[in-house]
């Protein structure tokens, strides 16, 4: 499956963020939703416009967008 066609980046919907293609849902938070527990289904079932495939593509442009020769510096944040 590609995320091409799926997502889709315009300055006028959300500021420019990546959405879902015909939706103002963000690929941000698709992946919020995720990082909390929520389940493709329970993404689905809040969010009854949107498709399986459609989450997926969320998921997989993230993957492909932290794929690469990135160095991302990440400190703990003690107490």
């Amino acid at each position: 499956m590609t995320y091409k066609g799926l997502i889709e980046a315009n300055p006028a919907v959300m500021s420019g963020k990546p959405v879902i293609a015909g939706t103002r849902i963000t690929v941000e938070l698709i992946l919020e939703k995720v990082a909390y527990g929520e389940t493709v289904d329970q993404i689905l079932d809040d969010h009854p416009h949107l498709t399986r495939e459609g989450v997926l593509a969320a998921l997989q442009f993230a993957l492909e967008s932290l794929r690469g020769d990135v160095v991302y510096s990440i400190s703990e944040v003690r107490p």
